[in-house]
């Protein structure tokens, strides 16, 4: 049976140039579209989660990108669902007392251990979450996490294209 990756994007969505986008558009992966990508409930956003796995097959593989982590770790503490494993690329802080008040629900961040394979993807300097935290959500969770230095949010932003080393990190996720 063959592998379905998801796409997870963050608050607002990931844009055209994206690593994301350009994933879906080179690869063919899927996106997980939520209700409201500028208005984030967390409930609403993990109930999606759950619909879109369930849709994709018993062959699920996750790619989130900052508030999406979070809504991958909230959803994976509740669902029934199994994956075959996770990327989780720069995880927001939905702790820290300056997160945007738009987003609902999402903290505190869980911390349990995810029952599936993960890596955790930071940057050095990414105004989200600092790479030690990132760190203490990678060992929490049993994730591997790979520091790919500063290179911020790891989002539009940051320029990367297809983003092919991270794209490896998926390949070798995937055994």
């Amino acid at each position: 049976m063959a592998t379905t990756l998801l796409t997870v994007p963050g608050l607002g969505g990931s844009g055209p140039t994206h690593w994301q986008t350009l994933w879906e558009q080179q690869y063919g992966y899927r996106r997980v579209q939520q209700p409201d990508w500028d208005h984030p409930v967390c409930s609403e956003w993990v109930q999606t989660l759950d619909a879109a796995v369930a849709a994709a097959g018993s062959q699920v593989v996750l790619v989130a990108h900052s508030l999406a982590c979070a809504t991958v770790a909230h959803w994976a503490a509740t669902t029934r669902h199994q994956l075959q494993g996770a990327l989780l690329v720069a995880p927001a802080d939905v702790d820290r007392p300056d997160f945007p008040p738009e987003v609902i629900g999402f903290a505190p961040m869980p911390l349990a251990r995810l029952p599936f394979p993960s890596t955790v993807v930071a940057s050095t300097d990414d105004r989200y979450v600092s790479l030690a935290r990132a760190q203490q959500f990678a060992d929490a969770w049993g994730s591997r996490c790979v520091n790919v230095g500063a290179l911020g949010h790891l989002n539009s932003e940051s320029g990367l294209g297809l983003w092919p080393q991270v794209h490896q990190l998926l390949r070798e996720l995937l055994g």
